[in-house]
């Protein structure tokens, strides 16, 4: 895989997120409110989104995610936690996504089953991009 550390989008979506951020804390109620990461999602054809929800237990000691799925993909979205010991990683299986960082295990159980060899993770500056293939209805 290219090194793409440096692309030109990096600044922007920098700027981006802190944007975001800012905007953020600037609403009511909002030291409850926090900004896990962003994903940009291009060339999207048909509806927007179905669903967002934000998951994990921290409690348990799972990795926050989030979630959003579109009608041919599910976006997972993770925080991961910058003192980590062994390079992080997500086991994609048909019906479930693991999230594994060091000894923590963030299991995301799936409602529709998915194509594990279309399906990609990239991790960059902590934040862990989960793009999962739907399996089309037949």
């Amino acid at each position: 895989m290219p090194d793409d550390s440096n692309t030109p989008y990096d600044d922007v979506f920098n700027n981006m997120a802190k944007i975001v951020d800012e905007i953020v804390r600037q609403m009511p109620e909002a030291q409850h409110a926090r900004i896990i990461g962003y994903t940009i999602v291009t060339r999207h054809v048909g509806d927007a989104p179905k669903c967002f929800f934000p998951g994990g237990d921290e409690d348990r000691g799972d990795i926050p995610y989030e979630v959003a799925e579109s009608e041919t993909h599910i976006f997972i979205t993770a925080e991961i936690p910058s003192d980590t010991v062994n390079a992080p990683y997500a086991d994609i299986q048909p019906n479930t996504v693991h999230i594994c960082v060091d000894n923590r295990n963030t299991a995301i159980m799936l409602n529709k089953p998915i194509d594990v060899i279309h399906s990609t993770y990239r991790v960059h500056r902590s934040v862990m991009d989960i793009t999962l293939a739907k399996i089309p209805d037949v």
